[in-house]
């Protein structure tokens, strides 16, 4: 059994009155519902949480697919480490084959959520809201929850793969389509499962955070989802739907669907206590000794250097030890020659405005608060005998000194060079890439911990979307406004005459420089690759990556066991010979 997930099991009583419901806050559910299991109030709210644990575990396949097969983030070898047959260097360079089943995972976890979804739905029709002492607005408020989540796994689905089978049934599979259907029918599957819901989900009504609505689908929520399908509409079924798009994103903003606002900190979205942040619009809730994926390997514990947890304090820290997998793109060959490439190059992007709080070098102030994003240079710390140290390298070789290039650098200072540039992913050292720090990590004794929630939907995002929808329809002024209402928090004041887009500031506002600010608002949160295609720029070149010869790498290939699991599946266009 997977770790329990610890869930504020009353937000999902939280559509009407509750004062004569039973208090449920805190519990922990772990169980899988059965045929004959719906007893009691709680084990309906069990049976509902249960896909939702699912669908917390299964956001590590997508930030591999989306971020390893974009331009920001890198897995290079470390020497002796992170090879991996060549897994890595084929994702990024986008030379995957079926037979390596970089995309199975995601496949088989969201279609495993559906059906967990599906039993749960079909379960609670089956029942009264009088059989349990619910009410009738909070018994929909539990089945528009799953069929909320089915719809997040088909957006998922549908962006990876565009051609899926459609599952409605766990219990009549005739129900269900015996192979893919065209990409429209999920499209419009998704789109009437979220509208139908919406009147039956809560609405945020104050500020102050989810608090106890965290790991809900709100209204706003279910809205937001709808936000991300009308953006990518034109990839995923070939028709633009800006206008849909800027028309719910616009709904959200004005509060149509609850309450909410930017935090003054960039950070506080993604801090211990980040259910009292009022741009979450939707988090999967995280606690030490529980659920807490998004500290796992695939996600935020593996992107400083494997000895971290000497200069962390953390060796207790209940989500394992670090390892050095993800890496900043470079921005610099091994000799010292600066790139130019368009795409990628991370930290020039943050460097464009080089006041941005972001790029202050990560550390823990105490009390469950913390400064910077990035990790690079050499790495200070005192250890536990008061001493001062610097990390090493994972096989204790040399001091770390971490720089933007990638490169078998070993003990030099970060200010020598190689004689010549042959920068690549298969020549990587410990010293290859800065490297980032999204979600906390304290030391072992802060209460802050691993306390933090996953942020899957900030309410950026729909201000971003809103953005990009105004400037392509050529309101530049109206975007930038937008968009600086999110970036003025990453400058100081008096850098916003430089640093806010025109007419705030005197920054140019373009679609190039839209991507880049994607890219700076949501590094590394699982998104890259989407925005990337949508921007008609996933199949170009950069850093170690030639530009694809065809699109047929912008869905992803369906694993042998897959096809051979059922056999009216058909494998997608380009993968057909196995390549």
């Amino acid at each position: 059994m997977r770790k329990t997930f610890i869930y504020v099991a009353s937000a999902l009583l939280a559509a009407s009155g509750l004062s004569s419901c039973t208090n449920l806050d805190e519990t922990l559910y772990d169980q899988v519902a059965s045929g004959n299991y719906y007893n009691t109030k709680e084990d309906v709210i069990r049976a509902v949480l249960r896909p939702f644990e699912h669908g917390y575990w299964s956001i590590q396949s997508r930030q591999v697919l989306n971020e390893e097969t974009a331009d920001q983030l890198i897995t290079p070898t470390r020497e002796d480490w992170w090879d991996d047959g060549g897994r890595w260097a084929r994702l990024h360079r986008h030379k995957w084959l079926t037979t390596n089943g970089e995309a199975q995972s995601e496949y088989n976890g969201c279609f495993q959520g559906i059906m967990q979804a599906n039993l749960v739905i079909e379960d609670l029709e089956k029942r009264s809201a009088r059989q349990f002492g619910f009410s009738e607005a909070e018994f929909n408020n539990l089945k528009a929850q799953n069929r909320v989540l089915r719809a997040w796994f088909y957006l998922r689905l549908l962006d990876a793969f565009r051609n899926v089978p459609l599952a409605v049934s766990y219990y009549d599979t005739s129900k269900n389509s015996e192979g893919q259907v065209e990409p429209q029918k999920v499209y419009d599957f998704i789109e009437t499962e979220l509208k139908e819901a919406i009147p039956e989900l809560s609405k945020k009504t104050s500020l102050g955070g989810n608090q106890n609505l965290e790991g809900e689908w709100t209204q706003a929520g279910a809205a937001s989802l709808l936000v991300r399908l009308y953006l990518n509409s034109k990839t995923y079924i070939g028709r633009e739907r800006f206008n849909d798009c800027e028309k719910v994103a616009q709904d959200i903003l004005d509060g149509k669907y609850g309450v909410y606002k930017v935090a003054d900190r960039w950070d506080a979205a993604f801090d211990w206590n980040n259910e009292t942040c009022d741009e979450v619009i939707f988090g999967f809730p995280g606690a030490p000794g529980y659920s807490h994926w998004h500290y796992s390997a695939d996600m935020y514990m593996w992107t400083v250097p494997a000895k971290s947890n000497e200069w962390l304090h953390d060796k207790k820290n209940k989500a394992g030890g670090h390892n050095i997998k993800y890496s900043c793109s470079p921005s610099f060959n091994s000799d010292g020659t600066p790139y130019h490439f368009e795409l990628g190059m991370p930290i020039a992007r943050f460097k464009d405005y080089p006041s941005d709080v972001r790029l202050k070098k990560y550390r823990n102030l105490g009390n469950s608060q913390r400064e910077g994003m990035f990790v690079y240079g050499k790495i200070q710390y005192t250890d536990d005998e008061g001493h001062t140290q610097y990390l090493m390298d994972h096989n204790s070789k040399f001091v770390l000194d971490l720089r933007d290039a990638v490169g078998r650098f070993g003990g030099m200072d970060g200010d020598r060079w190689l004689a010549s540039g042959d920068s690549k992913l298969e020549n990587g050292d410990d010293n290859s890439g800065w490297m980032f720090v999204k979600y906390p990590l304290y030391p072992d004794g802060d209460a802050g911990q691993t306390q933090a929630d996953y942020a899957e939907i900030r309410l950026p995002e729909i201000i971003y979307s809103l953005a990009e929808c105004k400037l392509r329809k050529g309101d530049a002024v109206t975007a930038a406004k937008l968009l600086n209402s999110v970036r003025k928090r990453n400058y100081p004041s008096t850098d916003w005459a430089t640093a806010l887009y025109a007419p705030e500031g005197s920054a140019h506002l373009d679609m190039k420089e839209m991507l880049n600010e994607w890219g700076r608002e949501f590094f590394a949160e699982g998104r890259r690759r989407v925005d990337l295609i949508r921007f008609g720029k996933f199949l170009d070149s950069w850093w170690d990556k030639d530009a694809d010869a065809d699109n047929h790498t912008l869905i992803f290939p369906l694993h042998p066991d897959i096809l051979g699991a059922n056999k009216h599946l058909v494998q997608n266009p380009g993968y057909e010979s196995g390549r």
